[in-house]
């Protein structure tokens, strides 16, 4: 299949013609943020462990950063920016396999280095899992305790995001931090690879399947991949340019919808009724999560235009036409 490119420009101000090293390029996040640049104008080298199975469109170097030393990566002839996004992401496999959140601090460690030699500014993809099971319901940007750590998986990001301020403190490093949150969308379907919950459920659903939602009073900030990728334009933009540098910034949707919101909207757009059992929050998950997302919009003029009940629409209807349901 053919890759439509990204549309995620509307009335947003963007530059043109970057190089940029994108890390985990084959991901999800990657490969639409990839594709967007390269439509843009830009260009963009991958760096991923594993064959892009989206696109033959984004040139790629295959190389595990876990193993590998800084001259296995691309020459910085040229460069303007790194964007790592390779990561270990699935919380609860991390939980079962804790080497692979250590995995995501070796690999951040290479790309700094390889930053710190080329004097590269980067872009650091970090999660809400930061901010740890918030009962409390705190999540501006200055909240998060980084004394406490829900799983192995926010132990990585906060690992991640301690690495890169030292770099700023100890070599001048110019850097953005991003704080994602359950972005969902085009190029997410891979469950064979690893079993993320919307694409999951939209197949389950869709073959009338049962399916299993563990933790029926969760609230998250579902983001749709569109909004989560024009917020990374803009930064990348707003960092090379100057503008913006140094900050540690949540990037969502900025509303909450509990797991139970996704089934039923799944289910209406499949025009499928869901066989679903519940089941209690499974260890290092977090339960509830709103973004406060004034820093972005604030200081990038990001606004998320993608709803829930829009984006999972649009995700159904990309997955339908990708495994043919």
């Amino acid at each position: 299949m053919s890759p439509k490119p990204l549309d995620v420009h509307g009335s947003f101000d963007f530059t043109t013609d970057m190089n940029v090293l994108i890390t985990g390029s084959s991901g999800q996040i990657g490969t639409n943020l990839a594709l967007a640049m390269m439509a843009r104008g830009d260009r963009v080298i991958g760096v991923d462990c594993r064959r892009n199975s989206w696109t033959d469109k984004i040139e790629t170097v295959q190389a595990d950063l876990v193993t590998c030393g800084v001259d296995r990566l691309p020459k910085p002839d040229g460069l303007n920016l790194v964007v790592h996004f390779a990561a270990n992401a699935k919380v609860f496999d991390l939980v079962t396999d804790p080497q692979r959140a250590m995995d995501n601090i070796s690999s951040l460690f290479t790309v700094l280095n390889y930053c710190r030699i080329h004097r590269l500014p980067i872009i650091f993809a970090s999660s809400r899992e930061v901010y740890g099971d918030i009962h409390r319901h705190i999540t501006h940007e200055t909240s998060a305790d980084f004394v406490v750590a829900e799983s192995p998986y926010s132990a990585s990001k906060i690992a991640g995001e301690a690495l890169i301020y030292s770099f700023a403190q100890c070599y001048e490093l110019p850097f953005l931090v991003f704080r994602f949150s359950n972005v969902y969308g085009r190029y997410d379907c891979d469950i064979e690879r690893m079993e993320r919950v919307i694409p999951l459920f939209i197949d389950r659903i869709a073959r009338d399947q049962p399916i299993v939602v563990f933790g029926r009073e969760k609230v998250l900030d579902f983001t749709y991949v569109d909004d989560a990728v024009a917020g990374v334009l803009l930064g990348a933009d707003a960092l090379v340019s100057g503008r913006v540098m140094r900050e540690t910034i949540n990037l969502a949707c900025g509303q909450g919808n509990s797991l139970v919101d996704v089934v039923n909207i799944i289910a209406l757009a499949l025009g499928k009724k869901p066989q679903v059992r519940y089941e209690p929050s499974r260890v290092g998950e977090v339960t509830r999560y709103v973004a406060d997302i004034t820093k972005a919009r604030t200081l990038l003029s990001y606004e998320p235009r993608t709803p829930l009940s829009e984006g999972l629409v649009k995700a159904v209807e990309w997955t339908k036409s990708f495994r043919k349901l």
